[in-house]
């Protein structure tokens, strides 16, 4: 379905109305759908849908909840843009499993199958691409004093660890996501940054997400509606270590960012 010779953008959907950037702002289903092919038409080649808050403190809900919540605009947009690969981003199996039979097309599990590891199962019986995303904690508690004794091999070894049993049960396709604060302090983010190309050893897919981040915002002394720049700078540093996938907020932005380094590279 997608060439990752080149970098591609990932566009998020928040149906949420706790988010930590848009605050529930733009999130129901015709505002979604209208977002979601303004992304596509900018040149995102995947749309994120996700109907639960992953930002650190954010109250778990109910499955039956978040259906409702992507059920419309992810039908609504399969509708409108029948050829749009659209991802949904959970990590409970009953909630892949309709997506995938409504027409999604990949999985992001912000857990990496700890938290329900039958969604793992759901992506090999559907051949579904499935994002194993790294996070230290649950995200209500995650950002509570994080440590480590040594974050990029630790985060590597999990990664490796997950790839290999996931393999040799049968799942085909995996996307690795180090997963930028996600039970990480800053410190620990940038480290994952300044030697994010160790990962490619990995031999999957390299998605990213930084995008509005504390990791970008707190630096700069901003809020987050304000660090678009920010996030464009760490988006480069990201594509020159060498991420396959951005997952962002703003896509025309992230797209010029890939245009020139595209140019860069073809140059070198």
């Amino acid at each position: 379905m997608l060439d990752l010779s080149t970098p591609i953008v990932m566009g998020i959907l928040n149906a949420t109305p706790d988010s930590f950037y848009n605050k529930g702002k733009e999130s129901s289903s015709a505002e979604l759908v209208a977002n979601g092919l303004q992304m596509l038409n900018e040149g995102a080649q995947i749309l994120d849908l996700g109907g639960m808050s992953s930002r650190p403190g954010a109250e778990l809900i109910s499955s039956n909840e978040e259906w409702k919540r992507i059920q419309q605009p992810l039908e609504e947009l399969l509708v409108a843009a029948p050829q749009a690969i659209i991802s949904i981003d959970t990590f409970r199996s009953e909630i892949a499993k309709k997506a995938l039979d409504a027409g999604a097309a990949i999985i992001n599990d912000i857990s990496g199958g700890d938290i329900n590891d039958e969604i793992v199962d759901v992506c090999i019986k559907y051949q579904a691409p499935y994002i194993c995303m790294h996070m230290q904690g649950r995200p209500q508690s995650m950002q509570q004093n994080p440590k480590y004794q040594e974050i990029v091999a630790e985060v590597f070894a999990y990664l490796h660890d997950k790839i290999i049993s996931f393999t040799s049960r049968g799942l085909k396709d995996i996307i690795i996501d180090p997963g930028f604060g996600f039970g990480k302090n800053i410190e620990h983010n940038y480290r994952l940054l300044t030697e994010l190309n160790f990962f490619t050893n990995l031999g999957t897919p390299l998605l990213v997400g930084i995008s509005r981040k504390s990791m970008v915002y707190k630096v700069l002394g901003v809020s987050a509606e304000n660090s678009l720049e920010g996030t464009t700078s760490l988006h480069k540093s990201a594509l020159n270590h060498g991420a396959n996938i951005l997952r962002v907020h703003d896509v025309k932005e992230a797209i010029a960012c890939i245009a020139t380094f595209n140019k860069e590279e073809k140059e070198i």
